[in-house]
This record gives structure tokens, C-alpha cells and sequence, in this order.
């Protein structure tokens, strides 16, 4: 590629989950910070019911027709990704596909998957590394095996529940704890449970957006944050730590209220930064992580010490998102983050297609 080439930077966003929103933010901002001297944007959405269009209010707005808007729009000019990808591998120039989307149906693999297949370089984890981090319970049992402490919890499926098993969770994990849907981010369907029978109230949501479900035993603890960037050869940010407005670290806390304090860098010693930070990489190379990854900890200061909380492979980038600000506060600019991340993808790329084109 030449380096006055322009790249295809190919930007999906929207999608069908339960993060769709938070998906449309995060669009926004990345469209906005890169540099129009490296890339030609192409933005996508995806309806919530799967509509993949050429978002027309973001493609007015890149040339120049009006202001590009906090939350895009993902309607437009419907097209199919044989439309958008089709001959791009073949096409000479350079594309790279940046999938802002999160949760299932996204985040999960089955983006991933279809890009695969295109041979288009995109940004983020691969089809393995997407689908176990997305699956909480399946990204524990992997944890654990490696020894990667974590906080006691259950993992079952929908049809595993009996009239009994919220009383069985009580009486094993103690009260309160926290019940997640298995695939889901951004703390959607997550409840804390203080009793039992607020515990089978919180399964009943949990199992509106999944019917695998994790119950989690509550940590007393510090919630710290490491942001990791890399292939092969990972690299973490300094820590940040965050100070919840809500009872837990919700949806609302997350991208509504801005209730919650960061601390960036977190007020971790030397060698407690050193720690949490191989920690981060050790987890990130284990679920086969690339890319990029957010990983979240708990912190038992006169306890356990470090607990894996989960991993996000498309971590938000909205003005208040850890991910960005962990880099800036690491000394990465938001616009020199986003060339990384064509950097990696295209490295990735170019490694896999020498092992395949033998």
C-alpha cells in the first residue's frame, strides 16, 4: 500500500442486540476521530431487525452535508454484505472492516465469522476469541483451567431451572449475588439479589436476553480495569479504576447518568500495576484475544487480591468509555488508537494469508 493510498475503512454499526444504541454512540465518536487524510469512511448500520443499509444521515455528514450527529442513524440505502464486500479482497486498494457492534449477533463470532469468509481484514478478535469472551460461563471454565482466579459463581441453562434452584444458589453462593445473562454486555440484565426471591426475579430477566445465565457471588471490592492492545504481542494500558454512582456498575452508570468516577490511572501501588496489568495480558492471550480487549477485575485488597470479572472485544468508545481513556492516559491519542487498530488488523491479515494461501 502506498502511503499516500487512501484506506476503505469500512465501519459497521447498530445491529440487532440489546447494545444497539450504545453501538450507534460509539460509531459516532470513532467516524469523528479519524483522520480523513488516511481514510475514506464507508459507514453501515444494521437495523435491530438485521437491515444492513449505507447509513444515509453519517454519509451526508462525511461529505460535508450537514454535522455528523452523536448517535447515528443506521438507515439509509439497504445493501447486503455480498454488496459491500464482494471483489474488496480483489480489489487492489486497501479495506479494512471496523465492526462497532456489541453484544450477540456482533460481538459473538457470527460478524467475525462472515468476515472470514470475505478475506477482508477487519478490527478485533476472531471468530474463536469473539465467541468465548462474549459466553461468560464458557470464558470462566476456561479461565479457571489456567488458574486465573475468579469470583465463585454457577453457570446453567434455561431448561436446568427448577422451582428449587434459587434457594439451591442462596444456600451454595451465599447472599447477595449478581445474575448476568450469559451473552450480553453493557450490564444489560444484570441484577444484584438480596434475597431469594428477588434472586428467581432476576433470573426471569436474565433469561429475556439469553437462555444461558451466570450467578455470581458478590465481591466486596475495588472494580479495576486494564485495556490491551496487540496481536501476538499484547501490550496493557495503565489501569483505571471505577467508582460506581449506582448500587453496581449499570447500564445507566454506563453511558445515561455518567454517575460513576474514573480514576485514571487507578491508585494501585507500583507493584500492583505490574500485576493487574500481566494479569490482563494472561487472560487476553488465553481466550485468544486480538486486537483489542477491555478487562475487568475485581480487587480484594486484604483478600484474593485480583479476580477476573469479564472481557469485552469491542469495548465502547463514547466519551465517558474506559477503553479510550486508559489509551490517552497511556499516552495514545484517540485518532493514533484507531490507526493502531487498522495497523493490527491488517498485520493479522497478511499472517493468516500466509498460512492459507500454501
Amino acid at each position: 500500500m502506498a502511503s499516500d493510498e487512501l484506506i476503505d475503512l469500512i465501519v459497521l454499526f447498530g445491529g440487532q442486540s440489546a447494545e444497539h444504541d450504545v453501538s450507534c454512540t460509539t460509531a459516532a465518536h470513532v467516524i469523528r476521530a479519524a483522520d480523513p487524510a488516511k481514510y475514506r469512511i464507508v459507514p453501515i448500520g444494521i437495523s435491530r431487525d438485521g437491515t444492513w443499509a449505507l447509513a444515509t444521515g453519517a454519509s451526508a455528514a462525511l461529505a460535508g452535508i450537514g454535522a455528523l450527529p452523536s448517535r447515528l442513524d443506521p438507515t439509509g440505502t439497504q445493501v447486503t454484505p455480498t454488496d459491500i464486500f464482494g471483489g474488496s479482497a480483489a480489489a487492489g486498494g486497501t479495506t479494512v472492516v471496523v465492526p462497532l457492534l456489541h453484544g450477540p449477533m456482533g460481538e459473538d463470532g457470527t460478524v467475525q465469522g462472515l468476515l472470514e469468509l470475505t478475506g477482508v481484514p477487519y478490527v478485533g478478535s476472531g471468530v474463536l476469541g469473539s465467541a468465548l469472551s462474549m459466553d461468560k460461563a464458557m470464558a470462566k471454565e476456561v479461565l479457571a483451567q489456567h488458574g486465573i482466579a475468579q469470583t465463585r459463581h454457577r453457570a446453567f441453562h434455561e431448561a436446568d431451572i427448577t422451582p428449587g434452584l434459587p434457594a439451591e444458589l442462596a444456600a451454595d453462593l451465599g447472599l447477595p449475588v449478581f445474575v448476568k445473562p450469559a451473552n450480553m454486555g453493557s450490564s444489560i440484565g444484570v441484577s444484584k439479589a438480596k434475597t431469594v426471591e428477588a434472586l428467581r426475579d432476576a433470573i426471569i430477566v436474565a433469561l429475556t436476553y439469553d437462555e444461558w445465565i451466570v450467578v455470581e457471588a458478590a465481591v466486596t471490592g475495588r472494580e479495576i480495569e486494564v485495556a490491551v492492545l496487540g496481536n501476538l504481542d499484547p501490550r496493557a494500558s495503565v489501569p483505571g479504576e471505577i467508582v460506581p454512582g449506582a448500587e453496581f456498575y449499570d447500564y445507566e452508570d454506563k453511558y445515561l447518568d455518567d454517575g460513576s468516577q474514573t480514576l485514571v490511572p487507578a491508585p494501585l501501588t507500583a507493584v500492583q500495576t505490574a500485576e493487574v496489568q500481566a494479569l490482563a495480558i494472561k487472560v487476553f492471550k488465553t481466550l485468544r484475544c486480538e486486537g483489542l480487549a477491555r478487562i475487568d477485575f475485581f480487587f480484594e485488597e486484604d483478600g484474593r487480591g485480583f479476580l477476573i470479572n469479564e472481557v469485552n472485544t469491542m469495548p465502547g468508545f463514547t466519551p465517558i468509555s474506559m477503553y479510550p481513556k486508559l489509551w490517552i492516559a497511556s499516552g495514545l491519542t484517540y485518532a493514533a488508537l484507531i490507526d493502531e487498530l487498522v495497523r493490527l488488523a491488517i498485520e493479522r491479515q497478511q499472517r493468516k494469508r500466509h498460512k492459507t494461501s500454501r
